[in-house]
């Protein structure tokens, strides 16, 4: 059952902030640092994601951009960082929304209602091809419905890859979808050598039946 990640370093606020919402229909999974948060992310389904900014740990910002990177659920930050520059910060990232601190429970109430009604029975993004499923809300790969493990690096050039069906894609526009933000020199080998990775995993080793290879330019996908 999916559940509201609820990451509050404030123990009381956090406990308060999960007895409002223990009535949603959703279990509170309620977290206290930056790792607690990143751990229930990784072991369970979340609908929704409730962020505080200032962690004793890290960054709810960094957390955020984080999670856009794989997840498409709802967050809201909920911090005292009032600055206009932190609420814009925060949107941009991929909030859906900002609320500050001192706040009434029953405002946090009705907007958690109000984005979990927007997203429920959205429909997540499958993708079939011959006998693959590719579902790429959960990062979830199946060959023959057998779970296909691939790295985070692999997920993302797939998906880069097959939303762009048809197209050809250059080798500094994969390098910069994939590792943008890493704050690493990337050399291009990398690129090469993740993708033949991929083609293996896909079996996709003989003639290009998946991922084609434009030389000179970059990659295309051509199922």
């Amino acid at each position: 059952m999916e559940s509201i990640l609820l990451l509050e370093d404030d123990r009381a606020l956090c406990n308060g902030i999960a007895f409002a919402l223990k009535d949603m229909g959703y279990p509170v999974l309620s977290c206290y640092t930056l790792a607690e948060g990143k751990k229930a992310l990784g072991e369970s389904a979340v609908a929704l994601g409730i962020l505080d900014v200032n962690l004793p740990d890290g960054n709810g910002f960094d957390f955020c951009r984080e999670i856009r990177k794989e997840k498409n659920f709802p967050i809201i930050f909920l911090t005292a960082n009032d600055l206009e520059t932190d609420i814009i910060t925060g949107l941009e990232i991929g909030a859906d929304d900002y609320i500050t601190k001192p706040f009434s429970l029953m405002v946090l109430r009705a907007k958690v209602g109000a984005l979990l009604r927007r997203n429920y029975g959205k429909q997540e993004q499958l993708v079939q091809i011959e006998n693959f499923i590719f579902n790429f809300d959960a990062m979830e790969f199946q060959r023959a419905g057998v779970p296909l493990e691939l790295s985070k690096t692999e997920q993302r050039l797939l998906k880069m890859l097959v939303e762009n069906k048809g197209k050809t894609l250059s080798r500094e526009q994969m390098i910069d979808f994939v590792w943008s933000g890493s704050g690493e020199f990337i050399d291009e080998n990398a690129l090469s050598v993740a993708i033949n990775r991929l083609r293996n995993k896909l079996g996709d080793t003989g003639p290009a039946k998946f991922i084609k290879t434009v030389y000179g330019i970059g990659y295309t996908w051509v199922q």
